[in-house]
């Protein structure tokens, strides 16, 4: 299942300018998760959005796969792949209740019906990444996967929304249904104990709490300081960027290990923020050290708190997500090697050298703020950190190019 190579030669029967604006739909597609509430049917402490969900969603399925490597068919571009055809699917169908969906995914015919309105809906721009990529799309849908690939995305799907329910439940103990909602989600969890991953999250109160540490990135929100619609947490723009960096690894041509490296960077790179929240750029910046200081800070803490939490596979995977995260580099004899964009597609972009784009997550994190801003002016907020921040940003990129991927044009589109 590997990613074409390019996304010129994918698309030759449209012109460079219509593939862009292409391309501008899907990223703005996929932010459109960002506005969906969830639970809105029920009192609630802060707002719970879907995009802040998948992100949590992601970070589960990353716990439990790791658990899961070994395992017949299991395929990170699967899992990865699937939770971004899922929220894709979920933007369509966004005012339909999950008991709703649920019902209607029992029935073949009529999920099958639901599916072709959410291609018809999507093929614009789902067809910008390629008939490669709209082919495993559309065979998702048809439910497509392998069994442990879905376990995982399964499991990890039940356990973030149970975790979201813990704090439905507090606030609203004499809803309507309330218990029957609870024992529905208690028995989906419990069919998933099988997976080690899920087993320790359940029993062991150490990867419980790495779960919920991540989860806690949900109640920061980004831009804090300035009126902005819609809000996004920490947790929602790495789920954002981490889906970026994805799309940006399609159009590098970038091996499986390098796309999965480059999406779990994308997810993982904010996780020190828990520890000292997030603090714009300029703020950092304006005073001399302040940007070391902090960064020294989160070290110490990911240190003292975040790695005795993890086994030591996700300890090793994890440091490497949010250190020195916008390193181009490989690893070769267990060590961390950089290496520049052009010598990992010449010489090292196969998965023995776990290849990793640090320049295009970082790529990936800037256009994330670029949107955050954009949308934020599109919906009437008019300060002008926003448009100080996406003309700086667009800048910054407009004529960059990290190998085949051209940030420029993309830049140029809005």
């Amino acid at each position: 299942m590997r990613p074409r190579m390019r996304a010129e030669t994918r698309l030759s029967h449209l012109n460079m300018k219509a593939v862009i604006a292409i391309r501008k739909g899907l990223i703005l597609k996929l932010f459109d998760a960002a506005y969906m509430q969830r639970w809105n049917d029920h009192l609630r402490p802060f707002d719970l959005i879907e995009l802040d969900k998948q992100g949590h969603k992601m970070v589960v399925a990353y716990f439990i796969g790791k658990h899961e490597e070994g395992r017949e068919g299991f395929d990170w571009i699967q899992v990865i792949e699937g939770a971004i055809f899922d929220l894709l699917q979920r933007i369509v169908i966004t005012d339909i209740k999950p008991p709703v969906f649920y019902r209607i995914k029992q029935d073949e015919e009529k999920y099958k019906r639901l599916n072709s309105f959410v291609l018809a809906e999507l093929d614009t721009v789902i067809s910008s990444m390629g008939s490669d990529f709209k082919g495993r799309f559309e065979s998702h849908l048809a439910g497509n996967i392998s069994k442990a690939s879905a376990d995982v995305l399964e499991a990890a799907h039940s356990y973030a929304s149970y975790w979201e329910f813990g704090i439905i439940e507090r606030m609203n103990p004499d809803a309507f249904e309330l218990e029957h909602i609870r024992d529905d989600f208690v028995r989906k969890i419990e069919s998933y104990r099988f997976l080690e991953g899920m087993r320790l999250i359940l029993d062991d109160k150490k990867s419980r709490s790495f779960i919920d540490i991540c989860g806690r990135l949900r109640y920061q929100n980004r831009w804090a300081q300035l009126h902005r619609i819609p809000r996004t947490s920490v947790l929602a723009h790495s789920a954002y960027v981490a889906m970026l960096s994805y799309i940006f690894s399609l159009e590098m041509g970038a091996c499986p290990r390098r796309c999965v490296n480059n999406f779990f960077t994308g997810l993982f790179h904010d996780l020190p923020e828990v520890f000292t929240r997030d603090i714009i750029s300029p703020v950092k910046r304006s005073i001399e050290g302040l940007e070391e200081l902090i960064k020294d800070i989160e070290r110490e803490n990911m240190e003292k708190v975040i790695y005795p939490l993890l086994p030591k596979a996700h300890c090793e995977d994890i440091q490497r997500f949010t250190q020195d995260e916008f390193d181009d580099e490989i690893v070769f004899d267990a060590k961390r090697i950089g290496k520049t964009i052009g010598e990992i597609d010449r010489e090292f972009n196969l998965d023995i050298y776990s290849p990793r784009d640090g320049k295009a997550v970082r790529a990936a994190d800037r256009l994330a703020a670029f949107i955050e801003a954009y949308s934020a002016i599109q919906n009437g907020c008019v300060s002008m950190d926003f448009r100080k921040a996406a003309l700086s940003i667009r800048s910054e990129y407009e004529n960059t190019k990290l190998g085949r991927l051209d940030l420029g044009s993309l830049y140029a589109d809005f």
